[in-house]
């Protein structure tokens, strides 16, 4: 659970033998905590003070202009990761390891400082044996964090509710163990997974090429279903090339951390996925989250920081997966073209269920494909298959296809999972009413959800609805509960989101009927008002 607990300090530390934090800062494998610094160079307190100061305002830049000493350095709004690198630099500065039990309670520079010269004292002791958070896994505080929380479910008697095993096709109903559910677990969005001429197809492609392509695609792993997957998507969004990887989540780590480098900033939504992030921290360029949604915040940003470096990549989702919300496309190309920056928008969740056929956002907004640098999507969704792709102009995805290391140090897309996709895509192209009818089940289900008072946030037009309770263990006991009925729902909690945004996630699907979906609310009702009326607009919240 390390992102709990770097949601709630002002610092963290890292543990593992290689520490990069948005490669700004590497910890060398090498380095020993109980390293002194010889003693000549060792620096007083308020000289180490100055210090970690320069490293804060290189992380927190312009928000850091007012900074002391005694400044809290949460108000100075760096999330977690920033938090992070200023630990990682600090750390790698003077060749010591500050405990995690120490940083929960470092807010201000000052008090940095002061650990800091402890720190340095305690590693004259050359030749102690290193601390047991480092290295022993009983002891690692990001695993004792994690069997806390897993303790603190059973106590409640909720028990872990992750890792259920399924037995069925996901679609509207699923079955686990004997029984039969319900489905709102899945991403099936048009019901393609299970879909007889998908599945023939990806038969038909098993036994054609066999069950892997036995190579990367830059060697002998292309296969002619391949070429015509990739020319099918481009054609769909109406860009000039596409690419094809092996997940979603690859798909950004690789695109993202391959493109952009040293000298470069990617500025992006703060509620964008771990993948993008991930993919930010691998590229070495410096990352920049912007408020939600928020296009005046980056277009503000972007003037303020521009010059200060080469390329820079925005990027925002198509539709948000914990909110089911959208950002305002058209405005974002907007500033991106004003400020001559690239704009990646990852639509996981929109290819397939926005606009009138499917086409994602652009087609939702009308805007013309060519404005968007790079589109990025799942296979996995939507399309009832697995994978991911880009999509764009053809030098980029030339440049992708013949460099980008999860394209060349890969498997090949397994030929059953591009079957499949391209088949949906072509049914898609052909017959896209299966799209409207999604549409149509997720707007129903918002509308009974809001009938009943469920805080739905600011989830619209899309097949994803949030229940927000505010309350981890309140989520965990209303899945069970709804489980209980004969419905599988997930709970979201923190660390996923914040503890006020706690929630349960219902996935819509083509599949669902009416009666379906008024079940469920009705369910639903009934058990959120047994935990707390105040879930279904009624009575105060209980203690």
């Amino acid at each position: 659970m390390v992102a709990a607990t770097l949601q709630r300090l002002p610092f963290a530390s890292t543990a593992g033998s290689t520490t990069t934090v948005q490669n700004t800062c590497v910890v060398p494998a090498d380095f020993h905590p109980c390293k002194a610094l010889p003693e000549m160079t060792k620096p007083s307190v308020s000289e180490i003070e100055q210090i970690v100061m320069t490293h804060v305002k290189e992380t927190a830049r312009e928000r850091a202009k007012d900074l002391t000493g005694d400044t809290n350095i949460i108000g100075l709004g760096l999330d977690s990761l920033e938090r992070l690198d200023v630990v990682a630099r600090v750390e790698a500065e003077f060749g010591i390891r500050i405990p995690e039990v120490v940083l929960i309670d470092l807010e201000t520079c000052k008090e940095i400082a002061g650990a800091i010269q402890e720190q340095l004292s305690d590693s004259e002791k050359n030749g102690e044996s290193v601390v047991g958070e480092y290295y022993d896994f009983d002891k690692i505080p990001e695993l004792v964090q994690f069997d806390k929380t897993l303790k603190m479910l059973a106590d409640a008697g909720e028990g872990n509710p992750f890792f259920t095993v399924h037995e069925s096709i996901s679609n509207n109903l699923t079955r686990i163990g004997d029984r039969e559910f319900i489905n709102y677990s899945g991403n099936n969005y048009l019901g393609m997974s299970g879909d007889p001429d998908v599945t023939e197809a990806a038969k038909a492609a098993l036994d054609l090429y066999g069950t892997s392509v036995s190579a990367s695609r830059l060697v002998s792993g292309t296969r002619p279903i391949h070429t015509e997957l990739e020319q099918e998507i481009c054609q769909f969004i109406g860009c000039e090339d596409s690419i094809t990887f092996t997940s979603g989540h690859s798909t950004n780590t690789t695109v993202i951390g391959h493109l952009m480098g040293a000298g470069d900033l990617i500025i992006h939504d703060d509620l964008v996925h771990n993948s993008i992030i991930t993919g930010a921290l691998l590229s070495g360029a410096r990352r920049r989250p912007f408020p939600h949604n928020d296009w005046q915040a980056l277009d503000d940003i972007l003037g303020e920081v521009r010059h200060q470096y080469r390329k820079v990549l925005v990027i925002i989702e198509g539709v948000y997966s914990m909110d089911g919300d959208y950002a305002n496309l058209p405005a974002f190309i907007e500033v991106k073209q004003r400020h001559q920056a690239l704009l990646l928008v990852d639509e996981a969740h929109s290819i397939g269920t926005m606009g009138m056929t499917g086409r994602g956002m652009g087609e939702f907004f009308d805007v013309q494909p060519a404005d968007v640098d790079i589109w990025m999507g799942t296979l996995s969704k939507a399309f009832g298959s697995s994978g991911g792709y880009v999509a764009g102009r053809e030098p980029i995805i030339r440049y992708m296809k013949h460099t980008s290391p999860g394209v060349i140090f890969t498997l090949g897309l397994c030929p059953a999972s591009s079957a499949a996709a391209l088949t949906v895509f072509k049914k898609l192209r052909d017959n896209p009413e299966q799209v409207a009818t999604l549409q149509a089940r997720a707007s129903y289900f918002l509308q009974l959800s809001r009938q009943h008072k469920f805080n739905t946030g600011d989830s619209q037009d899309t097949p994803i609805i949030p229940v927000i309770l505010g309350n981890s263990l309140h989520a965990v006991r209303a899945s069970r509960m709804m489980h209980e009925r004969g419905i599988s729902v997930q709970p979201i909690m923190h660390p996923a989101v914040n503890e006020a945004g706690a929630r349960l996630r219902f996935f819509v699907n083509a599949l669902h009927s009416d009666e379906q979906l008024e079940t469920t609310v009705e369910n639903l009702a009934a058990v959120l008002e047994e935990i707390d009326p105040k879930y279904v607009g009624k009575g105060v919240a209980q203690s």
